[in-house]
């Protein structure tokens, strides 16, 4: 993804950043001649560039470029949350949501409250929450007299700013952690224009349960589509939604998948559950809360998420956020940290790199998922860890769970039609001023390279011929 004003302007920032000083650096001749061709022509200067290739069976690397420098990584650092996840959580495990109530059974009446305890389930989406109900339902509950109670203490409660990152709240990647997290605290708007009645319509997924006085849709406008979705100006609540802006009536039908973050998530979960409860025939009428778990509150149903392998293809494949905030917070819930802190997840890894015999002098983690300004890695680090990966039991999932080149994921437009796709998995990385590569390519001579290659410059953007050139060398040459 592309985020502004990530770094100063001044190329001078980097070298400063990596703790080089320019005159220290080694020959430019060292890098492979298609890849430092690929940088002048792009003005990034070498010592932005950060390489380390090592055959994943030997014992040394077979290219080390400023290796040991500290870079800002991007998403290539969900390889590190995901590869330590499935060491120190295993293949089989899953995430549990529960279902407690507190009060009496009278008939098909719970006269008393609701309570669902989460775990940090990363992907209880629309349709599993649905079954996950229907699963209350079957216990014989069909009116709730009492109130739904939403237990997150799994997590510590802390706010979260969704555009403190990049001042963009309603992207969906800057949504933040919740151990509740139902449909990725997102929602599609789909918009629906009837010029001869100057009418906009509107349609929801997930559902939610606003009646139709409580959504206020836009006023249809003439004019160019242009940035249409920055002029409707949404505002969200428990109580509706509106629009201050308009929408262009030249732009028809459109869909926008969007964080309504002036929203709470306990409101965003209540409308949702409203809307599905009542469609599978349950009555509420409470109120939607957040607390704890009473003692003895009585467990009637349990939702259990996909296995984590599955879990990691989805990270990885298409450099989902949250649910790498969720894995590092998961990591901590794990081995005692309740509730769970980001912070204690970073020492953790720390920790498993460490053990590993992997320097992390220069391994800095704030989320686990690279949206951050001050995650950083060091391309030895990295590199090294790829070589540990390919020699762990979770190496087929861990391998398995990055793109591959030339056909899916975030991969899937690059090196279409060149002799390394379908040939090297590779996870990126991408924000302004940073583009990334990590992962393993399969060269002609059958031998495997665990490779990296981060730039930190302010024309990053114009990286990605640079590392294209690492990975057709790697592959032909390796």
């Amino acid at each position: 993804m592309r985020l502004s004003r990530f770094f100063p302007a001044a190329n001078i920032f980097f070298p400063l950043m990596l703790g080089l000083a320019p005159a220290a650096l080694p020959a430019a001749e060292a890098l492979p001649p298609p890849v430092a061709d690929a940088l002048v022509r792009n003005a990034i200067p070498m010592q932005s560039v950060g390489v380390y290739v090592q055959q994943v069976d030997g014992p040394l690397p077979l290219m080390a470029w400023n290796a040991e420098a500290g870079f800002n990584p991007a998403s290539t650092m969900k390889l590190v949350t995901t590869d330590a996840a499935l060491e120190m959580l295993g293949p089989a495990f899953t995430w549990k949501t529960r279902a407690y109530t507190r009060g009496t059974l009278n008939g098909d009446v719970l006269q008393g409250d609701l309570i669902i305890r989460g775990e940090g389930d990363p992907k209880l989406v629309t349709e599993k929450f649905w079954q996950f109900l229907r699963q209350i339902r079957a216990a014989g509950i069909r009116e709730i007299q009492g109130n739904l109670i939403l237990d997150r203490s799994i997590y510590r409660a802390e706010a979260h700013d969704a555009g403190a990152f990049d001042a963009e709240p309603f992207k969906p990647y800057n949504v933040g952690p919740d151990a509740l997290l139902l449909n990725y605290n997102v929602l599609t708007m789909r918009f629906r224009p009837d010029a001869a009645q100057r009418t906009v319509s509107l349609q929801f997924d997930p559902p939610v349960a606003w009646s139709p006085a409580q959504v206020r849709t836009p006023l249809l406008s003439n004019g160019a589509c242009g940035d249409w979705q920055s002029a409707l100006r949404p505002q969200f609540g428990a109580q509706g939604l509106w629009f201050e802006g308009s929408y262009p009536a030249s732009c028809g039908e459109r869909g926008w998948y969007v964080h309504p973050y002036t929203m709470p998530a306990t409101d965003y979960f209540g409308l949702v559950f409203r809307q599905l409860w009542m469609e599978i025939g349950g009555t509420f009428s409470g109120t939607v809360l957040d607390g704890v778990t009473p003692a003895d509150a009585q467990q009637i149903a349990e939702w259990q998420s996909p296995p984590l392998p599955e879990i990691v293809r989805d990270i990885n494949k298409f450099s989902n956020n949250v649910m790498a905030r969720h894995l590092l917070l998961t990591i901590a819930a794990q081995h005692g940290d309740v509730p769970a802190t980001p912070q204690f997840g970073a020492n953790l890894l720390r920790a498993w790199l460490s053990r590993k015999g992997i320097d992390t002098q220069r391994f800095v983690v704030e989320n686990g998922s690279g949206l951050s300004r001050i995650e950083q890695i060091t391309p030895a680090t990295m590199g090294r860890m790829l070589v540990a990966a390919y020699q762990s039991p979770m190496m087929p999932e861990f391998i398995s769970s990055m793109p591959v080149v030339g056909l899916d994921g975030t991969m899937r437009r690059r090196l279409v039609n060149d002799d390394v796709a379908g040939r090297a998995h590779i996870k990126t990385g991408s924000l302004d001023g940073v583009r990334a590569v990590a992962g393993y390519v399969q060269a002609l001579s059958g031998k495997r390279y665990a490779v990296v290659c981060i730039i930190n410059d302010t024309h990053a953007e114009q990286g990605r011929a640079a590392q294209d050139a690492l990975l057709r060398w790697v592959h032909d040459n390796g």
